[in-house]
């Protein structure tokens, strides 16, 4: 063969060669193409599809496909969330305002059910319905000596307003039961769990939640407590997990002046959004002292952050939880719902109140609380160190305070733990706290109202005795809770005052209970009260110009 034709025929080899490549190149581009088409929302229903048609056993797709919304969001934030439908209604009750049901508190005693108190106004009182009466059924359901949870209890008093439901009751010292027929009505649910006045001018105000009538129940406390003489002001949110944004803003509205900025959020697909006082305060002038503590979340954040970034008043106690993620509600039709996280709440002078997370990563970020008791934060404000990068004045005084998650207070509290003892939390956890206080109140609630006029005349004067105290630990030691003689010298002084506490609010409410139980075990609302008292060391604070 000559060397001519010879490279005509390797020539002719490499053209083929190349037309392939160039098939097989783009063969690859359109099945490129075609994968790119396919989109993740189609990837995800062609796969349930898929299990379906083939799996080798039946599926439950409804609990397939929320497991799926489950592990989706947990990829993103810890605060993203699917509820199902009992558990959807589960949460959001609570921060509605108000349910429908026959109105009363109660307590579980020896698996009875005793009415603590009635709703004011409510269809268990206008029938009748006294504090102290054991209810036995409720439309031929055994209530009492039936064992059944809280939980079951509200599910049978609960119901649609206006529904009926017949109520049988054991009344001491009436020899047959008593059957009420009550009709239910919406019952509102209140975040002021308490508000006196603690001395002649300062005033106390116990918030719980952040729920859709906050803002006019402490506006309402407000003027309550300025007609009794209230000059300055201790705010109580300790422990108070949050709730909705704009009770948190009609809060703070009531402190602070036409034009100030209480919030503001923005988000990657949700534009910014500034939340602005337009009316005119309730209290513009007094002291104002802020409690807070690491249980202290989302809107407690929220306000706790404009009053400190607009030098309206002074934090107190330790650094709050620092949830500033916002989530918007997206229901479903069967009563399910996503809560997905859209934007982030920033204080007045622009600081995230949401602590670092790593997407995904829920389990670290759900052990913060933890990791920061044992790395002594609660303990010493020493052990808390902030960037120079965080660092921002307030808006006013010019003050330094930092970001970096949760809102540091003005006047560091450490947790005091010096009264309580193992045997203290063995009572607490067998409610037998609750338990004696229900059976005394039973056998003295006459008595108690005859010699204490009011609630305030009982927390002065009623004395927990050695008698009441051996008595509650006979109820423990028949409970299972055995005696630890170092654990009760150590914890009496709590255990008297949460247990008269509790006394104080099975016969009046709920101030009788913080009155009682304030003073002895929460060194944050000490330090509050000396602070907001003494008007040299909050104006040092408050203007920047010392620290304590």
């Amino acid at each position: 063969m000559s060397k001519s034709k010879m490279m005509k025929r390797i020539l002719g080899a490499l053209i083929v060669v190349v037309i392939a490549v160039v098939a097989v190149c783009a063969r690859g581009r359109q099945q490129q193409e075609k994968t790119q088409e396919f989109s993740p929302l189609q990837k995800l229903g062609y796969t349930e599809r898929l299990i379906e048609s083939f799996y080798v056993d039946t599926v439950d797709s409804p609990k397939m496909v929320e497991a799926a919304i489950i592990a989706m969001l947990k990829t993103l934030d810890p605060h993203s969330v699917y509820t199902d439908a009992e558990e959807t209604k589960e949460l959001t009750t609570p921060l509605a305002g108000n349910f429908s049901g026959i109105g009363i508190q109660f307590n579980m005693n020896n698996d009875s059910l005793y009415v603590i108190q009635t709703t004011a106004g409510g269809p268990s009182e206008a029938v009748g319905i006294q504090p102290g009466d054991r209810i036995l059924s409720a439309n031929d359901t055994i209530i009492s000596g039936a064992g059944r949870s809280n939980s079951e209890i509200l599910n049978i008093l609960r119901g649609p307003k206006g529904t009926e439901v017949l109520v049988k009751v054991l009344r001491r010292g009436v020899t047959e039961p008593i059957t009420f027929r009550i009709i239910r009505d919406d019952i509102p649910l209140y975040s002021v769990d308490a508000a006196y006045m603690e001395s002649p001018t300062t005033g106390y105000i116990r918030v719980s939640r952040f729920a859709e009538d906050t803002g006019n129940e402490v506006a309402e406390a407000v003027k309550k407590l300025k007609k009794e003489g209230m000059k300055d002001l201790i705010i109580d949110l300790e422990d108070n997990g949050g709730g909705y944004l704009n009770p948190a803003f009609d809060m703070a509205s009531l402190f602070l002046q036409p034009g100030d900025l209480v919030v503001y959020t923005d988000g990657a697909r949700v534009p910014r959004q500034d939340y602005k006082v337009k009316g005119k305060p309730l209290m513009p002038e007094g002291r104002l002292v802020v409690m807070v503590n690491q249980n202290s979340a989302s809107a407690s954040e929220i306000f706790a952050g404009a009053i400190q970034d607009n030098d309206r008043g002074l934090i107190v106690g330790r650094r709050t939880f620092g949830k500033g993620l916002v989530q918007r509600p997206f229901p479903f039709p069967d009563g399910s719902m996503v809560r997905l996280t859209v934007s982030r709440y920033h204080t007045p002078t622009g600081r995230s109140i949401q602590k670092p997370y790593v997407k995904g990563e829920g389990d670290d970020y759900h052990m913060d609380l933890y990791n920061r008791y044992m790395s002594g934060e609660f303990m010493s404000a020493d052990s808390i160190h902030f960037a120079d990068s965080l660092k921002v004045e307030t808006l006013k005084n010019h003050r330094v305070v930092y970001g970096g998650g949760g809102i540091m207070p003005d006047l560091f509290v450490p947790i005091d733990t010096t009264m309580y003892s193992d045997y203290y939390r063995d009572l607490m956890a067998n409610g037998i706290f609750n338990r004696y206080a229900v059976e005394y109140v039973d056998q003295h609630r006459d008595e108690i109202k005859r010699n204490y006029q009011t609630e305030s005349d009982f927390v002065k004067n009623f004395s927990f005795t050695p008698e009441m105290v051996d008595a509650l630990v006979a109820l423990g030691e028949k409970n299972g809770v055995k005696l630890n003689e170092k654990g009760l010298e150590r914890s009496r002084d709590i255990i008297c005052a949460v247990t008269k506490g509790l006394i104080a609010r099975d016969v009046w409410d709920m101030n009788g209970y913080f009155r009682s139980v304030n003073p002895v075990s929460r060194g944050t609302y000490e330090k509050a009260l000396e602070l907001v008292n003494d008007k040299e060391l909050y104006d040092r604070l408050i203007t920047g110009s010392g620290k304590v």
